[in-house]
Order: C-alpha cells, then sequence, then structure tokens
C-alpha cells in the first residue's frame, strides 16, 4: 500500500501544479459548451493516453528521451496540431440554445471526444518526456516488483484523471449562468492559449534536443 500512497501523491502533485495545461483548456471549454457527458469522454481519451505513454515509458524510457530525430519529430507534430486545434477553438462560433428549442445539428458522438482527448494528450510531446522521467526517476523502487508498480500508477492516473473529471463538472455546472458572450472569451481564450502552447511547444523542442 506504500507504493500506491505515494502514487496518490504524485497525482494530487500533477493535478494541482502541472494540470494547467492545453488539456486544461480543452476539459474546461468541452464542459461549459458540450456540458458533463462529452467533457467526460474526453477525460477518458486523455486518461487513456496517458497509460498508454506509460506503458510505453516502462517498455523503452531511455529510448524515447535520447532519439534526437524522434524527439524533434514528435515536438515538431504536436506544435503544429495544437496550433491547429487553437485555431479552430478560437473561430469557433458560440451560440446559447433554449432547452426545448428542437435542432438538426448533430452532436458529435462519444467516440469523437474520446479520440480527441486522446490525440490532444498525444500533441504533447513533453508528456513522452515527463512519463519516462518518472519511471526512471520516482517510479524506480517499484519497478522491480510487478504488484507494486501497478499500485504505483494506479494511484498516480486515478487522482488525475479524477482530477480532470471535476474540472468539467465544474465547468458544466456554471454553464446555466453563462451567456453566448462568456463562450465567445472561453473559446477565444482556450484558442489562443493552445496556439501559444503550440508555437513554445516547436521552439522548445528545437532547442532543448540540441542539448539531448
Amino acid at each position: 500500500m506504500h507504493s500506491l500512497f505515494e502514487g496518490i501523491i504524485l497525482g494530487i502533485t500533477l493535478a494541482f501544479l502541472f494540470g494547467f495545461g492545453p488539456t486544461f483548456f480543452a476539459l474546461l471549454q468541452t464542459g461549459i459548451y458540450r456540458g458533463f457527458n462529452k467533457g467526460f469522454f474526453l477525460a477518458i481519451g486523455i486518461f487513456l493516453n496517458d497509460l498508454v505513454l506509460v506503458s510505453i515509458s516502462i517498455l523503452g524510457a531511455s529510448t524515447i528521451m535520447h532519439n534526437v530525430q524522434k524527439y524533434q519529430l514528435l515536438g515538431v507534430i504536436g506544435g503544429f496540431l495544437l496550433i491547429i486545434f487553437g485555431l479552430v477553438s478560437f473561430r469557433h462560433k458560440s451560440e446559447i440554445i433554449a432547452e426545448k428549442q428542437d435542432t438538426t445539428v448533430k452532436e458529435p458522438g462519444f467516440l469523437t471526444f474520446i479520440f480527441k482527448g486522446f490525440f490532444l494528450n498525444f500533441a504533447n510531446p513533453f508528456v513522452w518526456v515527463f512519463w519516462p522521467t518518472v519511471v526512471l526517476g520516482i517510479a524506480a523502487p517499484f519497478m522491480k516488483e510487478t504488484n507494486e508498480m501497478i499500485l504505483f500508477f494506479s494511484g498516480t492516473l486515478s487522482v488525475v484523471f479524477l482530477s480532470d473529471v471535476l474540472k468539467v463538472y465544474l465547468a458544466s455546472r456554471i454553464k446555466k449562468h453563462i451567456t453566448a458572450h462568456f463562450l465567445q472569451i472561453v473559446n477565444r481564450v482556450a484558442g489562443i492559449s493552445l496556439v501559444l502552447f503550440g508555437i513554445v511547444l516547436i521552439i522548445r523542442t528545437l532547442y532543448i534536443a540540441e542539448f539531448i
């Protein structure tokens, strides 16, 4: 249980100190504009991606971190994906639809939001560096025992997932109190933030890769 407790502590740290990246803005925007259910599926997509990245990190962390060409490629592609997400978000027009009003606009299915969350998290190359670092550093004492390793990452990923769900819930709760103008502001702030994240990721990836 010691490994589970340390995993939970790491998850809390990630949620509150490193939980305001690109996925944060996506969760906030989806919770407000699409509601809790769609935001929940977005959080599932993010969780699944974290799970995949942790598994990959365990299998080959050092390879990912020290292969400069792969690191640069992930950084540039990820940066451009974030910029595209941001531009689409910035240009998205928001409107408030009355509860009794019929609409022929088909809402995206839950799989769309799962895939969006998965690939949005995938687009951030620094999570490809962060999780290997956790595996090689913080989680190193638990790597000898499979059960301990599973407990550690179960605690970490569960807390991160629950914090994402909480963000979506809080965002969805204030939906009834907001206007179309406020939604437009959220879209633009989220869009600008994603674009800036994308630009910074490209620059930092090309710069840091020189020292790997």
